[in-house]
């Protein structure tokens, strides 16, 4: 995988990258999860995204980088959202990650999301530890120090395998895609209603299931 992944549109990436392992690294620390659901934000004309209308700020420059650049913001104060950008140069759209499984190292996980060891944790606490955008950032220690980062660098990167134990482990695309609409975003107008958000069917960790599920071709 090379930045030229990441220059598809944003409705492609985000089809693409569901199955993939999203890694953190930090401290010696290894954080692997795979990607369950993710969302697109398709740039200048969709009123749910952040650049609606060529909005170009500070906080939105990473979007305006080609495709594999991270893009991290906060929202309510205290929870961080991770995106990663599609695309071209100067065409900003990007990927929410909005809910990734845990793969290795939940004790990491869960001790970034509760303080404690993941067998501690009641039913309710494993339901919840990484199936939202918020969640999953704290899960992997996600914040703004990574932002505007390549997502193939060595801190926080994409990648279809990982190493345990020496063995490499590739993912699985034996799956089914089920597409809805985007969550939260009432205010977007008709743009709420666009079916641009993709997840893994039956996957436990995906943040919301669908009513009227639609099979993504």
């Amino acid at each position: 995988m090379d930045k030229h992944f990441f220059q598809q549109d944003a409705i492609e990436l985000a089809k693409s990258i569901l199955g993939m392992y999203l890694i953190r690294e930090y401290d010696g620390k290894q954080i692997v999860s795979k990607i369950v659901e993710t969302e697109s934000y398709m740039g200048i004309n969709d009123k749910a995204a952040h650049v609606y209308k060529d909005k170009k700020t500070n906080r939105t420059k990473p979007l305006y980088l080609e495709g594999g650049h991270i893009y991290v913001y906060l929202i309510y104060g205290m929870y961080y959202c991770l995106n990663i950008s599609a695309n071209k140069e100067n065409i900003p759209e990007c990927v929410l990650i909005r809910a990734v499984e845990p793969i290795e190292n939940i004790d990491e996980i869960s001790e970034n999301r509760y303080k404690k060891e993941y067998k501690d944790l009641n039913t309710y606490q494993r339901k919840n530890i990484t199936n939202g955008p918020g969640k999953l950032c704290m899960g992997l220690k996600i914040d703004k120090s990574l932002n505007e980062k390549s997502i193939l660098g060595d801190e926080l990167y994409i990648s279809d395998f990982y190493y345990k134990n020496n063995e490499k482990i590739y993912a699985d695309n034996n799956f089914e895609i089920e597409i809805g609409k985007r969550i939260n975003i009432d205010y977007a107008q008709e743009a709420k209603d666009y079916l641009w958000r993709f997840y893994i069917k039956n996957n436990k960790y995906v943040s919301v299931i669908e009513k009227n599920k639609t099979v993504s071709k």
